[in-house]
């Protein structure tokens, strides 16, 4: 698998500060996932969230849309190596 910074993905923080920040549970933005067509459970956010799970580019793009997140923004942050644990 394919690594950034020996991670499998640059965002798991990113998404986990933004769920809470909406106030969701991860259940709760799972249900957000699913109404656009893209399947999570619980699990497999806290994976992603603790960077043990890749992220596929639709997958990026649904939760920048639940969790109003910027994707300029982020891609800045990743760029400029800003991401915070």
């Amino acid at each position: 698998m394919k690594k950034y910074n020996d991670r499998p993905n640059a965002i798991g923080s990113v998404i986990a500060q933004a769920r809470k920040r909406k106030g969701l549970s991860k259940t709760g933005l799972c249900r957000k996932l699913e109404l656009l067509g893209v399947e999570f459970d619980r699990n497999e956010i806290y994976r992603i969230e603790n960077y043990k799970m890749s992220v596929k580019d639709f997958e990026l793009l649904a939760f920048a849309y639940v969790l109003d997140i910027d994707l300029n923004e982020l891609k800045r942050e990743i760029i400029e190596g800003e991401i915070i644990d």
